[in-house]
């Protein structure tokens, strides 16, 4: 089944980072100006909601405060959540293969990493990974996604339920020095969760394998493992070879200095 492909999406500039968490409201508010909430719509029908949550929610009194924070999910970006993506240096994005089994990722990047493009949709780089294509091969079953977002130094959730596809685009792709294509996700459930139980940690250090402006980066010292000799792709062998060989998994000190 082949990947579906964006058309080409509009870019923005640099995100503007600072004060994307001091400005952010609650998100407790009607979004009338955006054409009204996403659930209880006119019909009382939920989007969010099926039977099972309905039976839990009424077997702990919670119904209409479920209803209540449906309500004030919306589809398009306002502009404390604008800033808050595009201040994040992280996303985790869910999604299903053609099977129905599930599965998260990390996506790391420097600030502003992840881009809106337009009103109601947002752009994610891929870039070098374990090969699998997890995420990837699952939108090409499923374009079906959940996206979270955190701030680990000031707690804050907000979360983004879209559909997503494979964006081509090389003006979009070149944003991104490194990156090997862009999903681009069309949100249809925009909403804020409770941070009370996020730990709090600063994060103020960037990963090292982030790619630099020209789009390299360092090699990942787990691809010199003997356990994937003979399984790395051409390019990657050959890297292997020139580092000194394969190394035993004692030999392994981790990725947190490329260097080492």
């Amino acid at each position: 089944m082949p990947i579906p492909v964006a058309d080409g999406l509009r870019a923005i500039g640099p995100a503007a980072s600072n004060g994307a968490v001091s400005n952010w409201r609650t998100g407790m508010v009607c979004h009338a100006s955006h054409g009204g909430p996403i659930g209880q719509g006119g019909s009382g029908m939920s989007v969010f909601f099926g039977e099972t949550h309905r039976q839990l929610q009424d077997a702990h009194g919670t119904r209409r405060l479920a209803d209540r924070l449906e309500g004030n999910a919306h589809a398009v970006f306002e502009e404390a959540e604008r800033l808050f993506i595009e201040s994040a240096a992280m996303v985790f994005i869910s999604s299903v293969d053609d099977s129905g089994q599930p599965t998260v990722s990390y996506k790391g990047g420097a600030p502003g990493f992840v881009r809106i493009t337009g009103p109601g949709e947002l752009a994610v780089p891929n870039y070098d990974g374990n090969g699998m294509f997890m995420s990837l091969g699952n939108i090409a079953a499923n374009p079906k996604v959940g996206l979270l977002f955190i701030d680990f130094e000031r707690p804050h959730r907000l979360r983004v339920h879209g559909r997503a596809m494979l964006a081509e685009d090389e003006a979009l792709v070149g944003l991104y020095p490194g990156a090997d294509c862009v999903v681009r996700i069309v949100a249809t459930e925009i909403f804020v969760n409770c941070g009370r139980y996020i730990h709090q940690s600063a994060g103020s250090r960037l990963s090292p394998h982030l790619p630099g402006a020209d789009g390299s980066q360092p090699f990942p010292a787990w691809k010199r493992l003997d356990l994937f000799d003979g399984a790395l792709p051409q390019g990657d062998a050959e890297r292997v070879e020139r580092l000194g060989g394969p190394i035993p998994l004692e030999d392994y000190r981790g990725e947190a200095d490329p260097t080492s």
